[in-house]
């Protein structure tokens, strides 16, 4: 089937949808580009969607692997969001990256596409990932200015402080719930200035815990998630390993 209007979504868990669990839908996850997908195509017959993004991929990673192959689906929307994984390692040369980002946003805005960035999350609210919020700013503002330099739209995550309620994050504490996808999915459709008839899924309440209760529950959250995600690095191995592209090609939800 031809389309005359090709979005293609590029990145990490982020975009592949991680932490919106639906068993019916490829790699056992929906999240905020497919709900993208289906308000933009609700409303345009002539419509197809591809998803290429693949969890725990780094930024180098989505470059040579998504860039050319969205490129051949010639889109005329493109979101992309690399760099999380990075920088949560070690040792980064942010600056170096960066470089490499705004080479691939220049070949994708280079195709006529409206192209959709992202900074990062503002994490001040977790005691783990808030050491990261240096790294992050410096991103953020390569981030911008390569927006800016080249016509990109932006999705300014790092200012969205409903993410604050632990309400829009899934168990893992990684990745947005249900709930947060559905949320950002609003904020995408409103940088595109597009109507939307998307509702908020109820938010799991999150208990505030103290004391002991508040360690154990720490201490099963490591075991559980931070754990296995530790070892992953030390090893070299990812979550993303052995999975495909959701919909490597353009289609119709």
């Amino acid at each position: 089937m031809d389309f005359t209007t090709r979005f293609v979504a590029l990145g990490d868990s982020f975009t592949e949808g991680v932490g919106d669990d639906d068993p019916t839908r490829p790699n056992g996850v929906r999240g905020w580009a497919d709900r993208v997908a289906e308000q933009l195509g609700a409303a345009d017959p002539d419509f197809g969607y591809a998803n290429l993004a693949i969890r725990g991929r780094k930024l180098r990673q989505i470059l040579a692997d998504q860039v050319a192959a969205a490129v051949e689906l010639k889109p005329t929307l493109v979101t992309i969001y690399a760099g999380a994984n990075d920088i949560l390692r070690p040792r980064i040369d942010i600056d170096d990256l960066l470089v490499e980002y705004d080479g691939a946003i220049a070949t994708l805005r280079a195709t006529g596409a409206t192209v959709v960035m992202f900074t990062g999350f503002d994490a001040r609210g977790s005691k783990v990932f808030s050491t990261m919020r240096g790294r992050t700013a410096i991103y953020n503002e390569l981030v911008r200015g390569i927006a800016g330099d080249h016509g990109a739209l932006l999705v300014d995550y790092w200012r969205f402080s409903e993410y604050y309620d632990w309400g829009m994050w899934a168990q893992d504490r990684m990745h947005m719930s249900a709930a947060g996808h559905a949320n950002m999915a609003k904020r995408v459709l409103d940088v595109l200035e597009h109507d939307h008839t998307i509702d908020i899924p109820p938010m799991t309440p999150v208990p505030e815990l103290s004391g002991l209760d508040a360690v154990r529950a720490n201490a099963r959250w490591f075991r559980q998630y931070a754990g296995p995600w530790v070892v992953r690095r030390v090893t070299g191995k990812s979550s993303g390993d052995g999975l495909k592209p959701k919909y490597p090609q353009l289609t119709r939800l």
